[in-house]
């Protein structure tokens, strides 16, 4: 089990991790990116394209003869920031957030231009004291320079010497939580640890994903209510 005050600072990934989407809402987006590329999803295809499950989407894009560009082109072109915020949701398990006395900041895929409605509309904004949203110049994860970025808001270093026989399991001051492996990935890659937090099941998602800790909720890593 992990303590809250096991690690310098925390970093989290946004949606999957600590907020969702309603099915229907993920449902209809994928719908309407589809009618605008003369194409029609299945079932399950949308929930990949969504979610990104199996960390692969450009093959069934290619399998539909989607071009990926044009697909995240469509894709932001349907999204609408208050309809998002409205429809999405903060798991019950990521309260704990709030209530850490460290540094912590967001890595996210999620535009800026959603994530900042997402964030005021669940009034968690005053969770972080960094928000970085990946972009091709800011690179995405698993890449570890919008980590990088982050923990320089934060005023952190993941070189840094621990003291009294280290931090967290590996002896990293800070810890990256996700839903994906490119979240893991982007924790290692920054020398940091990793924490995969699994909310649809490895069936679903067509593999398993390593981890430093890897639970289904944050609830595993038994912190205490008020620790």
């Amino acid at each position: 089990m992990a303590s809250r005050d096991e690690y310098e600072f925390w970093l989290f990934d946004l949606d999957g991790t600590l907020v969702d989407v309603r099915p229907d809402y993920a449902r209809r987006r994928i719908e309407e990116v589809g009618d605008r590329l003369g194409v029609e999803f299945t079932d399950y295809e949308k929930g990949v394209l969504w979610h990104g499950l199996s960390g692969v989407r450009r093959p069934h894009l290619s399998r539909r003869g989607v071009d990926p560009t044009e697909f995240w082109t469509a894709f932001h072109e349907t999204e609408d920031a208050a309809a998002r915020a409205e429809a999405t949701f903060l798991y019950d398990d990521a309260a704990f957030v709030g209530d850490l006395d460290a540094p912590v900041g967001l890595v996210t895929h999620c535009q800026r231009y959603l994530t900042e409605p997402v964030l005021e509309t669940l009034g968690i904004a005053d969770w972080f004291d960094a928000v970085v949203c990946c972009t091709e110049d800011v690179g995405w994860k698993p890449d570890p320079a919008p980590v990088r970025a982050a923990m320089d808001r934060l005023g952190v270093d993941a070189r840094q010497v621990a003291t009294d026989g280290g931090f967290g399991r590996t002896g990293a001051p800070g810890v990256l939580a996700g839903d994906g492996p490119h979240d893991v990935g982007a924790a290692w890659n920054t020398g940091l640890d990793g924490i995969h937090v699994e909310r649809h099941g490895h069936d679903r998602r067509g593999q398993c994903v390593l981890g430093d800790y890897r639970v289904t909720s944050f609830d595993e890593l038994g912190f205490v209510p008020g620790e």
